[in-house]
């Protein structure tokens, strides 16, 4: 059996929208997520360019306006009734 990668990324990225909070830093205003996912596919999302680069010492990503955007959309998708 084959996983289908696409799919796994789609159902983390609901998650982490699920996990996502905002961050307001003098001008910056960003949404952040914890990155508590496999890194396979936090690598896959970044590619993709949805978050921010997973690799460093910070706890969380940032999700880009199109990767925000995305997540909300899947979480309602996968998860709302």
């Amino acid at each position: 059996m084959t996983p289908n990668y696409d799919k796994i990324d789609d159902a983390i990225l609901a998650l982490l929208h699920l996990t996502s909070f905002k961050e307001n830093s003098g001008a910056l205003k960003s949404t952040r997520a914890w990155k508590t996912h496999d890194w396979d596919a936090l690598a896959r999302l970044h590619a993709k360019r949805y978050i921010s680069n997973p690799v460093g010492k910070a706890k969380s990503v940032m999700l880009s306006e199109e990767g925000k955007a995305r997540a909300k959309e899947l979480f309602c998708r996968l998860f709302c009734d």
